[in-house]
């Protein structure tokens, strides 16, 4: 078989991309069956492309393949929730204490640019207005991505990122936004940062994660499908 032609795999790559944010963004919803058809015209590939995305998405637990009847996006439960965020933990718990270790100036400075953004969005957010949720996720990956960026271990930082994403999708699909509370815990863990205080920092992110669990989870956020 020939390899695919520099465009070919761009324009691949480009719907792989689409797909996955609209599923973590909730535009596609959970357990909505991916028709190919109408997948084509949304996203401009081959039906045998499409295939091949998303069985790779499968491979990540966003898609779920169903044998002949096709795929369908992967449903949400509390449990799994649970599962995702306790798992999250788990690695930056680690990812932080490293990277506090670690951590020179240049890394001080991306924690505090990654923060500004974060804490700019937050504000418009606590004052109602409505901030776009793609930029507002993305400034809050970048801040506590790099908290964990001086970590030393690409192998952790890979396998955290698909992790976080997992979260992500729970936060988006439920529509989670802890308000003041959430916005002085990043105040905190940006603080804890700059004095290298690896200890407090954990059991702020601790709270931080395990709080938005509860919160989502006892409000029934979580849509029935």
């Amino acid at each position: 078989m020939l390899s695919p032609t520099p465009d070919q795999d761009s324009i691949g790559e480009k719907a792989y991309r689409l797909i996955r944010t609209d599923i973590l963004f909730g535009k596609l919803i959970p357990n909505e069956k991916l028709k190919l058809d109408r997948l084509r015209r949304d996203y401009g590939v081959s039906v045998g492309t499409l295939r091949e995305l998303l069985s790779r998405l499968s491979t990540e637990g966003l898609v779920v393949a169903e044998g002949q009847r096709g795929f369908q996006v992967a449903a949400v439960s509390a449990d799994n929730l649970r599962e995702i965020a306790a798992l999250r933990l788990l690695l930056e718990s680690h990812a932080l204490t490293l990277s506090f270790a670690a951590g020179d100036m240049d890394w001080e400075g991306r924690v505090v640019a990654a923060y500004h953004k974060l804490s700019a969005i937050e504000k418009r957010l606590l004052v109602g207005d409505r901030a776009d949720p793609e930029t507002w996720k993305r400034y809050d990956w970048e801040f506590h991505h790099a908290l964990i960026s001086a970590c030393g271990s690409n192998a952790l930082l890979d396998v955290h990122a698909p992790v976080y994403d997992k979260y992500l999708r729970y936060q988006m699909v439920a529509g989670i936004f802890r308000g003041e509370i959430a916005a002085h815990e990043h105040k905190a863990l940006l603080d804890c940062a700059l004095r290298r205080e690896a200890q407090a920092a954990r059991d702020i992110l601790t709270v931080h994660i395990e709080a938005c669990v509860d919160f989502t989870i006892e409000r029934g956020a979580l849509p029935k499908f």
